[in-house]
């Protein structure tokens, strides 16, 4: 009988997952498999962990979430630990699975992942199916991707593209004979800080695909889409935003879901300026994922895709930055949330990378890799190319953004509720 194995990497769901349902369609057995790799956990390059407790809490809870729903299935997850390229073929071998299915990811080191699990000598079918829009059937290719947003934009909406509809949940074989799955996990009793704006250790906010299915529903089920638009660059709440981004970025959801959801909302309670800026958000989501497909390890330089410099650096400011300490109270504010929480808005991750680039002159890789290592909702297409779009080291033509803090305080917090509510870590 024929057995895959579904290596899940940040698609940590059932519904809509192609390359799943791929290997549910191919074989007569699949293991579905979470590998812990020892990269996940090595100190950066500044000397950090690059997973912080925040962000291992918030992944621990998307697996056990899986787990349950894969037994609910007559299935089960089995977590192992090691690189891919070698505990990967061992498992196949000792289970005689013909070969792997996973998701494909465009950035360097997981696109180096694959290629050394495939020079291993084991069959990898890798599927793309985090964005939104197919590549397949956007009006360029990959390498005549426009440069700018706008005009990416511009050209989906004039071609009037639609995402394909999401899959439903697939029928999974039975699970091979001779490795049981990994025994569930003792419940975390953390409690996330009170002041979070993703308290993800309530059950509202939980890492797994029921939680975020949830949520969506309850958020289309008010009248917050229409009123996005205006509420989106707000700095603390749980409802300012759509709060989408934790669970897509681990793949407990899928853009094509929150999308569906979308279109039935405006087809239930018409269309706004709110409930497009929706679809406009998630197009940028696509964007940072398409330019990877055009630029990949490009992005990834010092100079990212200009011709500047080396950024220079101060590792005394770099550290005053994280550990929200450098005088400047709405970034000091900011960072002690994201320290707190492992969660942000998006308005106060643009000042705090404005702020480290442009007024503290510290290397902008720096402030990418402590975002990855903090943030909850870490999603490695959206923090490279948010990055390099403030420092200037990307594609936007106007070479940067710098954010004056002090015009952000009197826009975004005129009374001082947020620096007062982070005054103290």
């Amino acid at each position: 009988m024929s057995t895959l194995i579904h290596w899940f990497r940040n698609d940590l769901r059932l519904a809509d997952n192609p390359a799943l349902s791929h290997a549910a369609r191919q074989a007569e057995r699949v293991l579905p498999v979470y590998v812990h790799s020892p990269a996940d956990e090595a100190p950066t390059p500044c000397g950090f962990p690059r997973r912080s407790a925040h962000r291992r809490r918030f992944l621990r809870a998307a697996l056990d979430a899986l787990h349950a729903r894969l037994l609910e299935e007559g299935s089960g997850l089995l977590e192992i630990h090691g690189e891919p390229a070698h505990c990967l073929p061992a498992l196949a071998a000792q289970v005689g699975a013909a070969g792997i299915s996973c998701e494909a990811i465009a950035a360097p080191e997981e696109e180096a992942e694959l290629a050394a699990l495939s020079a291993a000598g084991i069959p990898v079918h890798a599927v793309w199916q985090s964005s939104l829009l197919d590549p397949a059937a956007l009006p360029f290719t990959a390498a005549r991707l426009p440069d700018v947003f706008t005009a990416f934009r511009q050209a989906v909406e004039k071609a009037g593209l639609t995402p394909p509809a999401p899959l439903p949940v697939p029928r999974l074989p039975g699970w091979p004979a001779g490795v049981a799955p990994t025994p569930a996990e003792a419940a975390d009793d953390f409690e996330v800080d009170a002041r979070s704006s993703f308290p993800y250790t309530r059950p509202a906010f939980h890492g797994g695909e029921a939680a975020a299915l949830a949520h969506l529903e309850s958020y289309f089920g008010s009248e917050r889409p229409h009123r996005y638009k205006a509420t989106r660059n707000g700095l603390t709440g749980v409802d300012f935003s759509s709060k989408f981004s934790p669970w897509l970025a681990s793949g407990a959801l899928s853009a094509r879901t929150a999308y569906a959801r979308l279109k039935a909302f405006e087809a239930e309670r018409g269309a706004s300026d709110g409930s497009y800026w929706l679809w406009f958000e998630l197009l940028w989501r696509d964007y940072f994922r398409f330019l990877h497909r055009k630029y990949g390890r490009r992005l990834y330089r010092a100079a990212g895709l200009g011709t500047q410099p080396v950024p220079g650096h101060d590792p005394a400011a770099f550290q005053r930055w994280c550990h929200g300490e450098t005088g400047e109270a709405l970034v000091d504010a900011a960072m002690r949330e994201l320290a707190a929480t492992g969660f942000m808005s998006n308005r106060l991750r643009q000042l705090a990378a404005s702020y480290l680039i442009h007024d503290l002159s510290c290397d902008w890789r720096a402030g990418a890799a402590w975002f990855e290592a903090q943030l909850i909702d870490y999603d490695v297409y959206s923090n490279q190319g948010n990055w390099l779009y403030i420092a200037g080291r990307g594609t936007d033509p106007r070479g940067g953004r710098r954010f004056d803090p002090v015009k952000q305080a009197r826009e975004h917090d005129p009374d001082g509720s947020f620096r007062k509510l982070w005054s103290q870590p």
